[in-house]
């Protein structure tokens, strides 16, 4: 297909910016524009029938909804899960970490259609541009990646001049904040968010609005692991999508998994956003807890140091580079005994893990009781060690001191 016939891939949300770009790609590039819409979570059969609809308003040739969720639980999330993952001690990745996946699937789509260019509706201020364009050129170094907003430098005043004046729709002016959903979690961003003063008010937040004045009761949990991938709840066995919507919806309820992250963009400069993930802060919360109860400490050492980088890798938009695969070797190892089951209390803000058990508790497997009898070693033993451990302070101490 001659390049300049071919269609322009457009990734597609339905938002102000993406909206803009099916009419003006088409007009600026005498081009058909196809719309892409990536589902990684928090999509509902209604948003897709209405994002479809709204593609064809839009003057779109095409929109194509490909399901993705799957594949971004076991090329992301399950990884994010087993490294305990979390931006700043605080952000669990709930939004962003998809990015490569819809890239992928973006370029994937444009070989289908035989199209060399893909566009995106990023702004030149936010990380979204970066991690789509990291990741397509990776994919394919040869792809034309067209993004009219932040290369055209619109605002949204102009934006919506653009569409008024064709009779396009516009995305409803009314919101005040800025929505990123998927099947992690949400993130939302507004004026409280541009300085570092204050929260979000209680009606912006997108799955737990009021759940403290509903003030739920007390609900105990079950959650079961094999090798690190949660397969029930409360003893039901669940595929893992089917799992995190499910405890999404619970979490939700008693306003679990807030918060508001504080941290350093892509381009260097520091932003903020509140989130909501309240599958992750369960399912990192319930992990955690078991690995402690099977993981020896360096193990758990090592895999803390490469998880750190794994996220910022993820973050960055380099989920493609060659060293995630290094690094989701070793936690995919990590995670050989990670099989068991955590029990956890959910009350209004808060989630407590009280146990886990598993075959393989080291704790079980000693043969001594912590505080009360050593059982492994005689208390000859114990005093020799405390004596080893204790030279190098001994040395430091006696090195201190003016020498005769």
């Amino acid at each position: 297909m001659d390049d300049h016939n071919s269609p322009i891939m457009l990734a597609f949300s339905g938002g102000l910016d993406t909206s803009m770009c099916v009419p003006w790609l088409a007009e600026r590039h005498q081009r058909p524009v196809v719309t892409v819409t990536v589902n990684t979570g928090g999509l509902t059969e209604e948003d897709a029938r209405n994002l479809e609809t709204k593609s064809r308003q839009l003057g779109a040739s095409e929109h194509l909804l490909i399901e993705a969720r799957e594949d971004f639980f076991n090329e992301v999330i399950r990884f994010l899960v087993f490294g305990n993952v979390r931006r700043g001690q605080l952000y669990p990745l709930c939004v962003g970490a998809e990015r490569g996946i819809q890239a992928s699937r973006l370029a994937q789509a444009a070989q289908q259609f035989g199209s060399t260019t893909v566009a995106h509706g990023c702004t030149a201020a936010g990380n979204d541009q970066v991690r789509f364009e990291v990741a397509l050129k990776t994919l394919d170094p040869s792809l034309e990646i067209l993004a009219p907003v932040r290369d055209e430098s619109f605002v949204r005043a102009e934006q919506v001049k653009f569409l008024e004046t064709r009779n396009m729709p516009v995305p409803s002016k009314s919101s005040a904040y800025s929505i990123n959903r998927g099947l992690w979690g949400v993130t939302i961003g507004g004026t409280e968010t541009l300085d570092s003063k204050g929260s979000i008010p209680e009606d912006a937040w997108v799955l737990s609005a009021g759940a403290f004045d509903a003030n739920p009761a007390p609900r105990r949990l079950a959650i079961g692991f094999e090798q690190g991938v949660a397969v029930s709840l409360d003893g039901e066995p669940l595929a893992p999508v089917a799992l995190i919507e499910r405890l999404e919806a619970i979490g939700a309820e008693y306003a679990i998994g807030r918060g508001i992250h504080l941290g350093d963009t892509i381009l260097g400069t520091k932003g903020r956003v509140a989130f909501e993930a309240p599958a992750a802060e369960l399912l990192i919360a319930a992990h955690r807890e078991l690995e402690k109860l099977v993981l020896s400490p360096l193990q758990m050492r090592v895999k803390d140091q490469v998880a750190a980088i794994y996220g910022d890798l993820i973050h960055e938009g380099k989920q493609l580079d060659l060293a995630c695969r290094d690094i989701e070797a070793l936690l995919l190892s990590s995670q050989r005994r990670v099989t068991g089951e955590a029990h956890l209390l959910l009350r209004p803000g808060a989630a407590f893990v009280e146990g886990v058990t598993s075959a393989y508790s080291l704790l079980k497997a000693t043969r001594g009781v912590y505080g009360e009898s050593a059982g492994e070693w005689t208390p000859a033993d114990a005093l020799g060690y405390s004596r080893v451990l204790s030279l190098p302070g001994i040395l430091q101490t006696r090195a201190g001191k003016p020498q005769a």
